[in-house]
């Protein structure tokens, strides 16, 4: 593992500055975008999967989680 450096003044600046920048999600999907996305379908398996995954993930119980 490398040894552990110090950022400079001018690193530091640049973070903050960055830091106060605004986030957005980017631009929309252009109307050709959005039409090929339209005609993907999904894997019977992947549908499933997916579905098996949000309902353990509802139930969960641990740390953080109510029900401990």
């Amino acid at each position: 593992m490398s040894e552990h450096t110090k950022p400079s003044d001018e690193t530091r600046a640049e973070e903050a500055r960055q830091a106060g920048k605004a986030h957005d999600a980017g631009r929309e999907a252009t109307p050709e975008e959005a039409a090929a996305a339209e005609k993907q379908s999904v894997d019977p398996a992947t549908r499933k999967a997916e579905e098996e995954m949000l309902e353990r993930g509802a139930h969960q119980q641990g740390e953080g989680k109510p029900g401990v």
